[in-house]
């Protein structure tokens, strides 16, 4: 008897089994297939996953390893460098081809090639399959056939094709491999943080895996959606999806995003714009790993070439003042620790804690992206680095430089009754809100009435804001063309 190859499924930024186009064409082909998941931290160097996103990464391969389990078959970790990795299941099982979706990381994108290549050689067939985006990277370009480097015409060509992001794929019944091979323990990565567990108390804020991602899409499309135009600046109400961390790990399909949100705001013209807002956001995600895609740079390098020459500062006390919510504005602190406490922070907290870093401080954005990527549980290369260059005005479509974000008026702005700042910085929670985003400005009364000494229960602030925004201007005076 002839025995079928198998076909290994090589799990990466795809983390569920429907709406999986990379796996429905492996169940598809009549052929068993063994699942697998490397960790590879070799080729991702310093973009290896951080420590926010690691405890993410662990709960979300539990739960798909349940998954695969409920359907008769076995999830296969492998820690180390990917092609070795890989060989090592081919030779061990017998199989000649590897599916998966691709990514868009420039070390992932090279790694692909190799393997491609490489594989060929040895008549192993590799096959890579969209997955990740409503759109790959090279069906979108403007009327010179190059990419867009503006978002809104980017996105308008997007809805324009929108009738390509075809409904999710139907869910094939599982042909799990029965063949044992080996594999890693989950527990033994030690991905999740132990002394001490800073991260303890996240599993009130988060339910990793896929079926914690179409619940917190139901719960948006059912409580958030109706109010999401207006509400998705105030950081204290519930109006943003929180997908972020679910769409990085592949948990839900974009395409599954989209075609929900379609179906849930139809019959109603003012839920349907709100729909419309809402996947414009899903656009910028988009957009932001088109750009990673067409130019690799962008995590390293200004993509707006005069930034080359910014005169950033280098402040190791500021630096770590910032990180640990100690500058002395109230709404950028609340976000850093909110980010510290939970992994995540609102996105209109993140433009103003950016804005303060690169603006008010004049400390590189590389310097906050990699704070992010090690802190966020949604930490994206795309996105972090697209995401940074706007705000610090060197990325494309990107924020002015002069375009500088007043922490005290957007906390008066965004959280006007002051639960954001009150949750996050509770010792200012006495204030009234007439001085709980600018404290130096209330009597002395005021602050002993509050319990507020400042320069002791609370920091002094570490820059004037109107000095630091002439020294951002003036700083950026020298790179204007």
């Amino acid at each position: 008897m002839v025995m079928t190859s198998p076909i290994i499924y090589w799990f990466r930024q795809d983390l569920r089994l429907h709406d999986l186009p990379a796996l429905a064409a492996a169940m598809g082909s009549d052929k068993p297939v063994i699942p697998c998941y490397i960790l590879d931290d070799d080729n991702a160097g310093e973009w290896a996953t951080g420590a926010a996103s690691r405890w993410w990464l662990e709960r979300s391969l539990a739960s798909l390893a349940a998954d695969i389990a409920d359907g008769g078959g076995s999830l296969i970790l492998r820690r180390g460098e990917t092609k070795a990795k890989l060989r090592q299941l081919i030779d061990e099982s017998g199989a000649d081809t590897v599916y998966c979706s691709r990514q868009y990381e420039p070390w992932a994108s090279t790694l692909e090639r190799t393997l491609h290549q490489e594989f060929s050689e040895d008549g192993i067939t590799l096959k890579r399959f969209p997955g990740t985006l409503l759109f790959e990277p090279e069906t979108i370009q403007n009327q010179s056939g190059l990419p867009f480097r503006v978002f809104t015409p980017f996105w308008r060509k997007c809805l324009r094709e929108s009738a390509a992001i075809t409904y999710p794929v139907a869910t094939v019944d599982p042909q799990w491999s029965g063949v044992d091979l080996p594999g890693d323990k989950l527990e033994h990565w030690a991905l999740s943080p132990k002394q001490p567990d800073w991260a303890a108390e996240w599993g009130q804020w988060w339910q990793p895996g896929e079926a914690g991602a179409r619940d917190k899409l139901q719960q948006f499309l059912a409580h958030g959606l109706a109010d999401y135009s207006d509400g998705r600046d105030h950081p204290a109400l519930e109006c943003t999806a929180r997908l972020s961390a679910h769409l990085h790990y592949g948990e839900i399909s974009p395409r599954e995003v989209w075609h929900t949100a379609q179906g849930a705001s139809a019959g109603g013209s003012a839920l349907e714009s709100q729909a419309q807002k809402f996947l414009s956001e899903l656009g910028w995600r988009e957009f932001s790993h088109h750009l990673l895609h067409h130019f690799p740079e962008i995590p390293e390098r200004a993509f707006k070439p005069n930034f080359h020459a910014f005169p950033w500062l280098s402040d190791d006390d500021k630096l770590h003042a910032w990180q640990t919510g100690q500058t002395g504005y109230p709404m950028v602190d609340a976000g850093m620790r909110e980010l510290w406490n939970t992994g995540f922070m609102h996105n209109r907290v993140r433009m103003i804690t950016a804005s303060f870093l690169t603006k008010h401080l004049l400390i590189h954005w590389r310097e906050g992206a990699r704070w992010f990527w090690d802190t966020l549980v949604d930490a994206d290369l795309a996105n972090n680095s697209c995401g940074w260059q706007w705000v610090a005005g060197s990325g494309a479509d990107a924020s002015p430089y002069f375009r500088i974000f007043n922490p005290i008026t957007q906390g008066k702005k965004f959280d006007a009754e002051g639960a954001y700042i009150r949750r996050w910085v509770p010792e200012l929670a006495e204030l009234p809100d007439k001085y709980l985003n600018c404290p130096w400005e209330a009597p002395q009364a005021v602050l002993e009435q509050a319990g507020v000494t400042l320069g002791k229960t609370y920091p002094i602030p570490i820059v004037d804001h109107k000095a630091a925004r002439e020294s951002a201007l003036a700083a950026y005076g020298t790179i204007r063309a």
